[in-house]
């Protein structure tokens, strides 16, 4: 997973690092509350761990632009050295969904993490056959079904398809799908252009199927179920 830190001690924020790559994610270490929120207008992440006192825009404030202007679904951690049982209280009533105070215990950092992920992507532990509407897919296979049809795709494209659907409804940045499933951001983000086109093809993903791929331009894309689909094909436009 994609993971934002807000910490502005260059030890704890190593500590944190560390930990969050050894249990598999990315991290984005911020050191002060105005670049996080600089980057946040413009890349997507999976959790945020923030500390709560900051340089220019501390931790609370941070939550609160969260709060109201992304998926009310995204955990955040506080990870703090205000460890009086107000200031949790403070912190969780302000919108966070755990607390943590400091010295950070590593094994702790990842059991908690790896929780609030559990709860906000609950589809990545569920059965081997999710569906979505018309579409299905079988873990197990690797196999992806339209109106129970199976669709040869291949592994990369397999691979975005599923994490559209269970990431429906969030801005995903070129940046973000390229770290999540190509392992790397320093790659062309035509890579992600060409392989959307593709998937939009092979699965139709258009309204008269229930769903819809929304290019957000320079930014990335935003993946959505319908809840009343049409009758019939709305748009014949291809562009990505």
């Amino acid at each position: 997973m994609r993971i934002a830190i807000l910490e502005d001690d260059p030890a704890h924020a190593r500590i944190i690092e560390k930990t969050l790559l050894q249990a598999g994610h990315d991290c984005h270490l911020f050191e002060d509350g105005r670049a996080m929120l600089r980057d946040l207008h413009r890349q997507s992440y999976d959790l945020f761990v923030l500390d709560w006192h900051v340089p220019h825009i501390e931790g609370p404030e941070i939550l609160g632009w969260i709060r109201r202007n992304l998926p009310p679904h995204l955990p955040v951690l506080f990870v703090t050295s205000r460890d009086e049982e107000q200031d949790v209280v403070d912190g969780l009533q302000a919108g966070a969904d755990d607390y943590m105070a400091k010295p950070i215990r590593p094994i702790e950092l990842q059991a908690r993490v790896a929780a609030l992920l559990r709860r906000a992507y609950p589809e990545a532990s569920r059965p081997s056959q999710p569906g979505f509407g018309a579409y299905t897919f079988d873990l197990h296979r690797r196999e992806a079904r339209v109106k129970g049809e199976p669709v040869e795709l291949k592994p990369k494209e397999y691979e975005l398809a599923l994490y559209l659907f269970r990431n429906l409804g969030r801005l995903l940045t070129h940046e973000h799908l390229l770290e999540e499933l190509w392992g790397t951001s320093a790659i062309d983000t035509r890579t992600v252009t060409t392989h959307m086109s593709q998937l939009r093809r092979k699965l139709d993903l258009r309204p008269h199927n229930g769903v819809r791929l929304v290019p957000v331009y320079g930014l990335g894309y935003r993946f959505e179920m319908l809840a009343d689909p049409p009758a019939t094909n709305e748009s014949n436009d291809d562009s990505l």
